[in-house]
């Protein structure tokens, strides 16, 4: 009796995962060349993988409320501009998945320090939010925002360590 009772509760656990209940975001696989770089172009609102010199894919997106200028405070709504690295994986985001950037570098935290200010952080790569709507362009509080579809893709091919160059 108790081998039948835990075979259907397996049986029962296995139709519940096969719905997708309590699952994440779908992560997919990525077989092809390595992703060297990432630059982000602020003024025409793309962002580019490459490998090496070659493009690998590209993407439109969307960026902080107040797009123009670098980041220089927490809640100024700009996107930094600069040097970093990707610094993390969240397959938990509040924005679907999401890919970290290693703002505030050193200098960004100096520069801060001096006017007395915090600098911020938590700056990502992500997709759309989880509850609620985006309301126009350019609506994130200084993250790089692409769809769902395209963050799933983002996330498997860009490795933790990946320069990414934000331009103006």
């Amino acid at each position: 009796m108790k081998r039948r009772t835990f075979t259907l509760l397996g049986l029962g656990s296995m139709a519940l995962a096969g719905c997708g209940i309590g699952t994440a975001p779908r992560v997919r696989r990525y077989n092809g060349p390595e992703v060297t770089s990432i630059v982000v172009n602020k003024g025409a609102r793309k962002m580019y993988l490459l490998h090496n010199e070659t493009v690998l894919r590209e993407y439109k997106v969307d960026l902080g409320f107040a797009p123009t200028g670098h980041k220089r405070i927490e809640g100024d709504g700009k996107t930094p501009e600069g040097t970093y690295r990707i610094d993390r994986h969240n397959p938990n985001s509040q924005f679907h998945l999401s890919v970290g950037i290693s703002y505030p570098n050193t200098q960004d935290r100096m520069a801060a320090k001096a006017m007395g200010k915090s600098p911020g952080g938590d700056i990502f790569i992500h997709g759309q939010p989880n509850r609620q709507k985006v309301k126009g362009p350019d609506w994130t509080a200084g993250c790089i925002a692409v769809s769902n579809q395209e963050i799933e893709e983002i996330y498997a091919m860009v490795n933790k360590g990946t320069i990414i160059t934000i331009r103006p």
